[in-house]
């Protein structure tokens, strides 16, 4: 059974934008907290950011910071990752993750995982 769902991923060139969407069917994103994370060929996964929803607060790897936004939909129970000025480095597999409570997911500790959603950025 799908726990996560992302979406949104894409081919888009250099300075280009794309947003992510990371939903869950089945449960409310109300009380996690929720991270993306990505892997690029040749890399191990990474975290990017995440948003704890029990207070809105965010967080974002120095990579990404004032580039990309993560932000929540309480209506639509959905996370989404805003990617601006993209660069080749931000190819990658992106996968969101939701851990229940106040504390950001891990690759080793999270509650719930998505499949991924492919990002390619071209020149």
């Amino acid at each position: 059974e799908v726990q996560l769902v992302e979406s949104g991923g894409d081919l888009v060139q250099v300075g280009g934008s794309l947003r992510l969407s990371c939903a869950a069917p089945g449960f409310s994103l109300g009380a996690y907290a929720i991270g993306w994370f990505r892997q690029a060929p040749g890399k191990e996964r990474e975290g990017v950011s995440c948003i704890v929803n029990n207070d809105g607060a965010t967080y974002y790897a120095d990579s990404v910071k004032s580039r990309f936004t993560i932000s929540t939909d309480n209506a639509k129970n959905t996370v989404y990752l805003q990617m601006n000025s993209v660069r080749p480095e931000d190819t990658a597999v992106y996968y969101c993750a939701a851990l229940r409570g106040t504390v950001c997911p891990e690759w080793h500790n999270h509650d719930y995982w998505g499949q991924g959603t492919q990002v390619i950025v071209s020149s």
